[in-house]
């Protein structure tokens, strides 16, 4: 199910100085006049190997499977492999030694609302915006980038009240306690239900942040008596919130105007990555890693009417590609004064060729790497053949006589020296990408 880089296009060479979107419509997309809706689904800590479409041997959801099978599934989506920078840079469309948000801490600490998120862009083109659930490590509210309307919770993980811990969440700058026996993900459902019925007759975006499938794994509502292990419980769970969320859609007549893009923030955590495995096999890296595992993702769109039922695309996608896609399909001008770094795939949605990327880049800490389809080489200066991703990266010797090689190792470097992320802020934190101040708290003790 699951095709690899190098069996598609062993020794692809990337471009450097790749162009950045600055066009859009300034139209609506569709041929009734009508804005199309927007609803960004965004899972927590699943990886490619936890979701059946993709392949997944010991995951079922049938109901992202279903959205797959009738739009457009993406093999080569990536983002940041560590929650807080992944949702800088998908939210901003910018690379992190722009914002400064490069590892966990400097979420709050570096990055600031200074910073403009994708609301912002799309409200001269009439949308009103929601933000439902994990708002992460990034800084103050949503409100405060440019959100209409917000729940939030605080941490992540967040399901049930525990005894003796409470679990605070806050609803449009008014701070609440999640009552016993009542359960987020079904809390946040209801939240979502209520902006779509409030703004049914105006375009909107929603950017649904859940909470599954990030630790502390604990059981569903749906789970039953004398289980232990609850992860399967919890993708199952999520899943079906997928398939509720299309319910209410097509009861508030909304479906047919309405896209739908699944995506996640970074690979699946350590204790299930194991599991997640394709074919048998275990994908190279997981969460917090700089190997494939820990940036891969799932992405589907479904658009009815304008996505290709069911096709496979294998271009290249980056978290920074949301916002200049969703503004060319709202018909929303991006200023010239904000340099981004995500490129429109707004072509590909549409079923064209458009102009994919050749090339992306991805960093955590001082770590990084930029990738084509075929190559990866990251700040080290250390090349690898992708023929065997996303389960093998191949070091490539620093002396190598292969022609592809050399040439791959040439168009990267200059992509890298385009980019220039030296000269951009520097992480000053403990090299894990984790937290800033962990090293200092340990020297401490």
């Amino acid at each position: 199910m699951f095709k690899t880089a190098g069996i598609l296009a062993i020794g692809m060479l990337t471009g450097a100085g790749q162009s950045m979107a600055r066009t859009n419509v300034n139209q609506p997309a569709n041929s009734n006049g009508k804005k199309p809706n927007i609803i960004f689904i965004l899972a927590d800590d699943l990886g490619i190997g936890d979701v059946g479409c993709y392949g997944a041997d010991n995951y079922k959801t049938p109901n992202i499977d279903k959205l797959a099978s009738q739009g457009l599934r993406f093999t080569h989506a990536y983002s940041t492999p560590l929650c807080g920078p992944s949702r800088a840079a998908l939210l901003t469309g910018r690379y992190a030694f722009r914002t400064g948000a490069t590892n966990q801490d400097a979420c709050s600490q570096v990055f600031t609302k200074a910073e403009k998120a994708i609301p912002y862009f799309l409200k001269p083109a009439g949308y009103v915006s929601t933000c439902i659930g994990k708002w992460g490590q990034l800084p103050d509210d949503p409100s405060d980038f440019s959100f209409d309307n917000y729940l939030r919770f605080f941490g992540s993980g967040v399901y049930w009240t525990e005894p003796g811990k409470k679990q605070n969440y806050r609803v449009n700058g008014t701070d609440l306690i999640l009552k016993e026996n009542e359960y987020m993900p079904d809390l946040m459902h209801k939240k979502m239900v209520a902006f779509l019925t409030e703004n049914k007759n105006k375009p909107f975006f929603a950017y649904y942040s859940l909470s599954h499938v990030h630790g502390e794994i604990t059981r569903t509502p749906d789970s039953k008596p004398n289980r232990t292990d609850f992860y399967d419980d919890n993708i199952t769970y999520m899943d079906k919130l997928v398939g509720q969320l299309r319910t209410e859609l097509d009861r508030l007549k909304l479906s047919d105007n309405t896209i739908l893009i699944f995506f996640s923030d970074n690979g699946t955590a350590g204790g299930h990555a194991d599991a997640a495995t394709i074919g048998g096999r275990r994908l190279s890296g997981q969460k917090g890693s700089m190997l494939e595992g820990g940036s891969i993702e799932p992405l589907i769109v479904y658009w009815p009417g304008i996505t290709p039922k069911g096709k496979v695309s294998h271009d290249l996608i980056s978290s920074t590609d949301f916002l200049p896609t969703f503004a060319e399909i709202a018909g929303a001008p991006l200023p010239k004064d904000i340099l981004l770094d995500g490129q429109s795939f707004n072509a590909q949605i549409h079923g064209e060729k458009g102009n994919p990327r050749t090339s992306l880049f991805v960093q955590l800490a001082n770590n990084y790497w930029v990738r084509s389809t075929g190559w990866k080489l990251n700040q080290a200066g250390e090349l690898y053949d992708m023929c065997n991703a996303p389960f093998e990266e191949i070091a490539v010797p620093a002396d190598t006589e292969n022609p592809a090689a050399i040439a791959a190792r040439k168009s990267l470097q200059a992509e890298l020296d385009r980019l220039n992320p030296k000269g951009g802020y520097i992480d000053k934190g403990d090299g894990t990408g984790r937290h800033a101040n962990k090293g200092k708290k340990k020297k401490k003790k």
